[in-house]
Order: structure tokens, then C-alpha cells, then sequence
């Protein structure tokens, strides 16, 4: 079985507030969920609607925060630049997936499983730093 603990990623939460797509996901959950300050801050700046604004609400109260350590901050730019190097990626590329190292992080720190959509770049930064990955 996957790990208890799980992180959902900024993007499952928006698929699923645009298109209702995991709700049978949602409804068959039977682990531990956690939040990632850095998802929540995401959702906040993004949502457009009082629904959305009473989701992340919803989501602060209801389930515990965890927040990159400093240690995180500092080896998300050693990660990333790394990344730069082999890939080549533009800086515009590098502070997208700034936030999802910072997420990756977090879930190594705690043990817990990262849930995303974005299966792509979390693939690619499972390359420089192993966590535990679900795509959805």
C-alpha cells in the first residue's frame, strides 16, 4: 500500500475544482491528508470565485500544514540548478517548478506521497531527489 500520509499537489485540486474529475478518487480516500503551505498559498492566489475561496478555507481547517524547512529552501535551488544544467530549462521554467520541489521536499521530510496531475515535472524532480509519487 501506498504511504499513509499524502500531499496533494496544487494541480489535483484545481482539476478537480474545474471539472469535478476525482471525485470517485476523493470518496475512496482512506489515508492521512496533509497540506502543503505552498499548495495553499498557490490555491489562494489563484482563486477567482467565493467557491474556491471556501475550499482553501475548507482546507486550512480541516487538515494539518507542513512547511518547507529552511534546509528545503536551500537545497530546492541546488536541485533546480542541477535541472538547469542538464536541461537547459529558461528561468521562467525553473520558478514553476520552484514550488514543486518545495513540495517534494516537504513530503520527503514527512514520509508522506505527493499526488499530482502534473506527472511530467514531478517525474523529473523525482530524477534528482527520490520522494513518493502518485499521479492521478
Amino acid at each position: 500500500m501506498a504511504n499513509r500520509i499524502i500531499i496533494f499537489d496544487t494541480s489535483v485540486f484545481i482539476d478537480h475544482l474545474r471539472t469535478n474529475k476525482y471525485a470517485d478518487h476523493f470518496q475512496n480516500l482512506n489515508r492521512l491528508i496533509r497540506n502543503s503551505s505552498v499548495v495553499l498559498s498557490e490555491l489562494t492566489r489563484g482563486a477567482t470565485s467565493e467557491t474556491e475561496e471556501d475550499f482553501v478555507s475548507a482546507l486550512e481547517k480541516n487538515h494539518p500544514i507542513l512547511t518547507p524547512s529552511e534546509r528545503n529552501w536551500a537545497e530546492s535551488g541546488h536541485i533546480l540548478h542541477k535541472i538547469y544544467k542538464d536541461k537547459g530549462f529558461l528561468p521562467e521554467k525553473l520558478r514553476d517548478m520552484h514550488f514543486d520541489v518545495l513540495i517534494a521536499l516537504t513530503a520527503r521530510n514527512h514520509g508522506a506521497t505527493v499526488i499530482t496531475s502534473n506527472k511530467a515535472d514531478f517525474e523529473l524532480i523525482r530524477r534528482y531527489k527520490e520522494f513518493n509519487l502518485e499521479i492521478w
